[in-house]
């Protein structure tokens, strides 16, 4: 649906809800009946105009980002962004995600290194919130061995504990590592994804890598990597079933834009876990 035909929607539903709330009554209730009414619900129509006031006033602030986001203009949107960003200092969760994805949209990841660099001195913790993004960029740059020490430290301090990102944050930790040459690293890592591992697509990811790469390297740690990787094999193949279900889950995966790293390897993946 197009932005303007969402506002005028939204407005349109709003207006018609104050009218059915305010004019029902008069049919149901009467004249007298529907006066009190009025007279004690004023508070509420006062909020509902409000809340559309306030709703319509970030629409018309946020105007011409969500246009160059519908038209999908990518350099005039990061135009747009890096004058309030960079030049005005609005360094929002939102817009420097915006920014950051768009950069790596156009393929340019040395303006996510950049803008990566503007945050450590002056709002570090918004790196935390957009971590995949940024550490992918070190990957897409071919600076792995600074990709590993970015996650590692995140790992290491504000993603220490479980969850879903710290999970991924893990994997591209361990990716990372493999790709450094830091294989051994780079297996412990993978392992520990394949025996506790909950998203099951870095499951499948980490035993691939075991077994069709990594137990290559490490020929005296060969039945170790290859039982490990058995071992995740078998817990993607009980949580997702059939591949039908592995490729819903892909396909949401891939609409997140640090996926571009690693949307060569999992078909690949996906034929090692359901290969018999």
């Amino acid at each position: 649906m197009k932005f303007k035909a969402v506002i005028v929607f939204f407005n349109i539903l709003i207006v018609f809800f104050v009218l059915l709330v305010f004019v029902l009554p008069l049919a149901i209730l009467g004249k007298d009946m529907a006066g009190y009414f009025w007279q004690n619900s004023w508070l509420l129509l006062f909020l509902v105009l409000g809340v559309l006031f306030l709703l319509d006033l970030y629409f018309a602030v946020n105007y011409r980002i969500y246009v160059l986001l519908e038209r999908e203009d990518w350099p005039a949107l990061v135009h747009v962004l890096e004058d309030r960003v960079l030049r005005r200092g609005r360094y929002t969760a939102r817009l420097v995600k915006l920014l950051a994805t768009s950069y790596l949209v156009m393929s340019d990841a040395k303006a996510v290194t950049e803008l990566e660099k503007k945050l450590t001195r002056v709002k570090k913790g918004l790196l935390n919130d957009n971590v995949l993004v940024f550490g992918a960029a070190r990957l897409l740059c071919g600076d792995n061995q600074g990709a590993a020490e970015f996650f590692s430290a995140r790992l290491s301090g504000p993603l220490s504990g479980a969850g879903s990102r710290a999970e991924w944050v893990r994997w591209y930790l361990g990716f990372s590592l493999f790709l450094s040459r830091q294989f051994e690293a780079a297996a412990d890592t993978f392992m520990l994804l394949c025996r506790e591992g909950r998203e099951g697509v870095l499951t499948a990811l980490s035993a691939y890598f075991l077994n069709e790469s990594i137990a290559a390297f490490l020929p005296r740690r060969t039945a170790e990597l290859r039982q490990a990787a058995g071992a995740g094999k078998e817990r993607v193949r009980q949580s997702f079933g059939k591949r039908a279900v592995w490729d819903r889950e892909i396909k949401r995966i891939e609409t997140e834009v640090h996926a571009a790293v690693l949307v060569s390897y999992l078909g690949k993946a996906a034929d090692y876990i359901y290969r018999n």
